[in-house]
Formats: structure tokens, C-alpha cells, sequence
């Protein structure tokens, strides 16, 4: 017994040495394509430059798993922790958010050499054995983290790319999952008691917790998303200049921002132009509408006579409908579940504080790392960011 459970230990640490490489590297290998420049531009301060991408999820292994649990470790750069920290207060300062892309130094290489710093040092504490149960949920932690800044490092490439005048391609072949839309259909589900939230092995976030019940009245949801052609119809029927549509809030975005179409389209010489990964081309008419604000997502669900579902119809629909080419805009507040409960410490700073004047989107995107989506997901925004892969599903 004593030796299986010491051969059942050597595999896990094994597995936990591959999935730690397999999405460290990954993240390296969503900049390849990239130039030297491109590393460090910061377009608004939503978008981060992918050289503070590379050495914010380092910093994460280094701050909580490496320097409390090896006596001997020696940081990197002891100024790299006032450059690469977020937001976690309880690790103290750091260079503020406008300012990440006013950072030339630490340089490209400089970073790099940290990440593989750092990835030999984490690979000798996962081939040491030290890894704890409570470690591993810590690692687990900070491997999620990593694949939510893969999304974010291929979402902010499009934004940097995108917002150049010359329309680079960060890859010309490159392809994001398509699907042509079939049909529409709305799936009906009766009125009553639902559970929604995550239960079961494997990995969620805190904000995913606990499974509680829910009571729908009876509602309706569409079993495919928004696609490009039915939004231009809303665009050409003076969506955007028909304040009946919109909230207050959204009506003032429209004409603060002079907003007339999702971001990246582009309207040139009679045609609508959709900025791609693969450069500036014609909108595909098929394809789920992308880079959609709440606040447009909620004018065109008004303006066909529909809404947004909450985020708990979502939930209980979405074993009957695909999902995950978009991140769907609901039309719940992210707000605790009941029982939710903020961990101490740093790690507790992660989801909790930010559950202020956000809404909730579900499932995943073309963007989303493999294996790191689920159907009680809750990803949150701000309603007037459109930099995100999101989209619209409607519901009545």
C-alpha cells in the first residue's frame, strides 16, 4: 500500500511538472509572431503591453509559491515585484496601470530570462517532492491565471495590431475556430427551482461557489448567437442613433465615443471591413458578431424585441446550445453568490474586490485557452468594454 501510494505521488508530481511547462509555454509561443516593438505598446489602459503579460504570470509563481516554500530562493530582480504586481495590495506597491506601457526596462530579453529563471527554479521544486495539497490548489491557482492572461495576451495583440494604422497581420494563415451558424431556434424551459455554480472535482474559481438554487419563470433562449449580418441590420436601420434602445448610460457612451459599429469594423469604399489576426478583411456575414459592448449587446437584444439572459438562464440552458466561440454578455451584476467567501490573504484580492459595477459573461471564446472553460464560468466586465472576444445570445 505504502508503495503504491508513493508510485501514485511520483506520477502526480510528473503530471504537475508537464501541465506547468506545457502552459508556460504556451504563452510564449501566442507572442512568437510578434516584433521586438510590439512587446511594449499600451493603446489605453485596458490593454497591457504582452511584455508585462509574460512578466506578471512569472511574478505570480515567484511571489506565492517560490519565495514562501524555498528557503534558498534568491528573486530575480527585487524591483520586479513593484513592476509586475496587479492589483494585490497585500504585496504592496506597484507601477500603475496607465504606466505599464511606459516601461522600456526591464527589456524584452530581460523578461524572458526571468521567465526561464523562474521555470527552472518552479521545475527543481516540482521534481523535489514539496508539493503539498495545499500547494497544489495554489499551483492550480496560478496555472488558471496564466491561461486567463494567454486570452488577454492574444486579445490585447489584437487591440496593439488592430489600432495601427497599417493594419498588420499578427498571422497571416492565422485561424480561429469557425463554424457557419445553422438555423436559430428558441429552446423554451419551464418556470422553477434550478441549481446553478460549480460542483464536482477539478478546478474553479472562488466566484464559481457555492451550487445554490435559483427560481426561472418561464423564459426562452436562442440556441445560436447574433451573427454579423443580423447586427448590420440593426446598424442600418439607425441602431446607433436611436436613443430608445439604449440605457442612459449606453446613450451617452454612443455619443461621448461617436460609437457606430462594433470595434474593429471599419467601413471603406462602400464595404463593411472587419480587422482580423489575419488583417483587415471583408466581415464575414455568418460569423457571431465580435467585440460587442453590454451596452450594444442590450440595444439590439431591445431593438428585436428580445433581452439578455440572466446569468443563472444561461447556466441551466447551456447544455442544449453550443457555446464558447464568444464570451456571452448576460444580464446579471457580478455580484457573491450566497456563502461566498473571500480566502485571506492575497489570493482573496483575486475575484471578490472587483464584484462592483460589473456584468457577468458566459462561457468562453475563439481566445480561450483549451481546458480552461466551463459552463459556470463567470467572467466579468465593465459595460463599456468591446475589447474582448464577446458576443450576443437572446433570450425572451
Amino acid at each position: 500500500m505504502k508503495k503504491d501510494a508513493l508510485l501514485s505521488k511520483a506520477i502526480s508530481h510528473k503530471n504537475w511538472i508537464k501541465k506547468y511547462a506545457d502552459i508556460r509555454n504556451h504563452s510564449v509561443e501566442i507572442c512568437r509572431p510578434l516584433e521586438i516593438e510590439d512587446y511594449v505598446v499600451q493603446p489605453v489602459v485596458d490593454v497591457s503591453p504582452p511584455k508585462w503579460h509574460l512578466g506578471h504570470t512569472t511574478w505570480f509563481f515567484e511571489t506565492f509559491i517560490l519565495q514562501p516554500n524555498c528557503p534558498d530562493y534568491e528573486v530575480f530582480d527585487s524591483q520586479y515585484n513593484f513592476v509586475f504586481n496587479s492589483y494585490y495590495e497585500t504585496i504592496g506597491a506597484r507601477v500603475i496601470r496607465t504606466d505599464r506601457g511606459n516601461l522600456s526596462r526591464p527589456s524584452v530579453s530581460d523578461v524572458f530570462k526571468y521567465r526561464e529563471y523562474v521555470d527552472q527554479k518552479m521545475d527543481e521544486f516540482l521534481q523535489s517532492g514539496s508539493l503539498t495539497e495545499s500547494l497544489e490548489s495554489l499551483l492550480e491557482l496560478g496555472l488558471n491565471h496564466e491561461q486567463q492572461h494567454q486570452e488577454l495576451l492574444l486579445t490585447d495583440i489584437k487591440y496593439i495590431l488592430g489600432h495601427n494604422p497599417l493594419f498588420p497581420a499578427y498571422k497571416k494563415d492565422h485561424s480561429l475556430q469557425k463554424k457557419k451558424a445553422e438555423s436559430p431556434e428558441m429552446i423554451r424551459f419551464s418556470e422553477g427551482i434550478y441549481e446553478i455554480g460549480f460542483e464536482g472535482e477539478g478546478f474553479c474559481f472562488d466566484n464559481e461557489l457555492g451550487r445554490h438554487k435559483v427560481y426561472l419563470n418561464d423564459f426562452e433562449i436562442c440556441t445560436q448567437m447574433v451573427t454579423n449580418r443580423e447586427y448590420l441590420e440593426f446598424i442600418e436601420a439607425g441602431g446607433y442613433q436611436d436613443f430608445r434602445h439604449w440605457h442612459a448610460e449606453g446613450w451617452d457612451w454612443v455619443r461621448q465615443n461617436n460609437v457606430k459599429s462594433p470595434l474593429y469594423w471599419h467601413f471603406v469604399d462602400g464595404k463593411w471591413m472587419n480587422y482580423t489576426l489575419s488583417g483587415l478583411q471583408e466581415i464575414d456575414r455568418e460569423e457571431a458578431v465580435c467585440h460587442i459592448s453590454f451596452f450594444e449587446a442590450s440595444a439590439f437584444a431591445s431593438w428585436k424585441g428580445k433581452r439578455l439572459p440572466t446569468e443563472a438562464e444561461w447556466e441551466v440552458a447551456s447544455e442544449h446550445f453550443e457555446w464558447g466561440k464568444r464570451w456571452e454578455w448576460t444580464n446579471s451584476a457580478y455580484l457573491a453568490y450566497p456563502g461566498y467567501k473571500k480566502e485571506a490573504g492575497a489570493v482573496g484580492e483575486y475575484n471578490g474586490k472587483f464584484m462592483i459595477n460589473q456584468m457577468v459573461l458566459r462561457g468562453a471564446s475563439v481566445a480561450t485557452p483549451h481546458g480552461h472553460s466551463r459552463n459556470t464560468y463567470r467572467n466579468f466586465f465593465p459595460t463599456q468594454l468591446q475589447w474582448q472576444f464577446t458576443g450576443i445570445r437572446l433570450a425572451q
